[in-house]
């Protein structure tokens, strides 16, 4: 949680004017609808502050992209509507773009990752747009927009570094208002910063003592980066759950905005937004995306340290869930809400020992427990533990386990064992091999795992592999490899030349415990 005050200097006195300017005449209201202000009791009840959920999962595409979209087609000249507009995306700005170019008339192209969801695909279709598959990522699909905007002479839509797509998302400050005026947070999630600088720019100048809180994806922490070096900077690499905000690198016109009118920057992890899911389907019965759930996740940390009884708003951005990533959701939101933890638990290898680690818990209902027979000593077990007092009570757990001598080690937070040794246990590899631990991802395209498997097994000898699909644009991937020491330089040459963003995880704790013969 990043909780120092954003420079407020480097912004022109004069920006935020025009921008109130642009946000109150914007013709947002031609294709997109005044969405409900939601009061969320339970939850409410349970943090100690009135929380309430704007929704735009109730737009007609199901996202607040459809505003900024509009504002802009609005804006542009007889002769360029005419010419035709183009954009680069795979999820909500395609929809909400195509939907607002059919209403105004509009050819539009939209230029997608052949990784993207066939159900986004359709969607962006059904609303009448030309789409282009092309490229295995967002990147290339970028390039490949800007070659056919100047071959054709299309007018390039941006996702959100555009003044009248900030003034068109901003429009949701202005409701929000209207609705709640007397706000004390508002919590805004962040991707490109669009949604966030919009609405900063509005509230700030009409109510300066709301307190504007941005909330991003702690893997696609582009925002967070920007503000320690003083300047829009690219991030290595972004996480993949929240897709919606997975950006690289902030928008230059959004962080000027953001910069001079939002107080804080709070991430959160994959987890908590699962948490976020949960907590608004239980509410609303609306299942959220991840970047959708994104700024309650924020709003719900913020909660663990405020002093109370405030009243606190989230933007639901968006409701384009792909259903197979339910799967992945629901096995985390657990964890997020600190409600499960995941142990691994050295035990003797006797009669009785089950029986007798059972005892200890307590009465603690166990979700998960896996074991596979390793040696006459010891075993380890994998266990899911459900938590009715959160991180109080598993430190209880660990102190009363460590007590009476078993060894402890808490993977809630290690990706790594929940991703994939919880799905694996089956015993330590015993033969003797120099196998080194690496995790891939990969985009999600047919062939592409054939792929993966062809290029590294003609080299090397894979010793460990699994493989799940969530539903998303990328694969993930553990492989072990078989690589003696005078080779390890080859190897990571071959790695490299693969082309896949990977990560050793040879000395990860989860893999030393049960995967590994050491």
């Amino acid at each position: 949680m990043t909780d120092n005050k954003l420079n407020k200097q480097t912004t022109s006195p004069y920006l935020g004017i025009n921008y109130l300017r642009k946000i109150l005449t914007a013709p947002v209201y031609d294709v997109a609808i005044e969405t409900d202000l939601s009061w969320l009791g339970k939850l409410s009840s349970e943090l100690g502050n009135d929380i309430y959920l704007k929704r735009e999962d109730q737009q007609p595409v199901h996202s607040f992209k459809l505003r900024g979209a509009y504002n802009k087609l609005a804006q542009l000249s007889e002769k360029r509507r005419k010419q035709g507009v183009i954009a680069a995306s795979a999820g909500n700005h395609a929809q909400g773009l195509a939907l607002a170019a059919k209403t105004l008339g509009v050819t539009a192209t939209i230029v997608m990752p052949i990784t993207t969801p066939e159900i986004k695909v359709d969607n962006v279709k059904r609303f009448g747009a030309n789409v282009v598959l092309t490229g295995s990522s967002f990147s290339e699909a970028s390039e490949s927009a800007m070659i056919m905007a100047k071959e054709q002479q299309l007018t390039i839509i941006p996702p959100y570094d555009d003044s009248d797509v900030i003034a068109g998302q901003g429009t949701v400050a202005k409701e929000l208002l209207q609705q709640l005026p007397t706000a004390d947070v508002v919590f805004v999630p962040v991707g490109g910063g669009g949604l966030l600088a919009g609405m900063a720019v509005y509230l700030k100048q009409l109510c300066p003592e709301i307190k504007i809180i941005g909330v991003e994806a702690e893997d696609s922490a582009c925002l967070a980066a920007a503000m320690d070096a003083g300047e829009p900077v690219d991030l290595d690499h972004v996480g993949l759950f929240a897709d919606g905000v997975a950006v690289k690198r902030i928008g230059s016109k959004t962080f000027a905005l953001i910069e001079k009118y939002c107080d804080q920057v709070i991430t959160v992890t994959s987890d908590e937004m699962c948490g976020a899911i949960k907590d608004i389907f239980e509410h609303t019965r609306v299942i959220a995306e991840p970047s959708g759930a994104l700024s309650l996740a924020g709003l719900i940390k913020y909660c663990q340290t405020s002093k109370g009884g405030e009243k606190l708003a989230a933007i639901l951005s968006g409701a384009n869930m792909n259903f197979h990533s339910l799967r992945y959701v629901s096995e985390r939101c657990e964890l997020g809400e600190q409600k499960e933890a995941v142990l691994s638990v050295e035990i003797p290898e006797q009669k009785g020992s089950f029986r007798r680690f059972c005892q200890i818990l307590g009465g603690l209902a166990i979700t998960e427990f896996n074991y596979r027979y390793a040696d006459n000593q010891k075993a380890n077990i994998f266990v899911g533990v459900k938590l009715t007092n959160g991180q109080q009570q598993l430190d209880e757990l660990v102190t009363e386990l460590t007590s009476k001598d078993y060894k402890v080690t808490d993977f809630t937070d290690n990706e790594l064992a929940k991703l994939h040794v919880r799905f694996m246990i089956g015993g330590k590899n015993t033969a003797p091999m120099d196998e080194r631990l690496f995790s891939f991802e990969f985009p999600e395209y047919p062939g592409a795992l054939e792929k993966f498997l062809d290029t590294l097994g003609e080299n090397w000898n894979i010793s460990l592999f699994h493989y799940r699909n969530h539903g998303a644009a990328f694969g993930q991937v553990l492989a072990g490899i078989e690589v003696p020491d005078n080779k390890q330089n080859g190897l990571f040459e071959h790695l490299d030349d693969l082309g896949y963003q990977y990560q050793e995880e040879t000395n990860n704790p989860a893999y030393q415990a049960f995967l590994s013969k050491m």
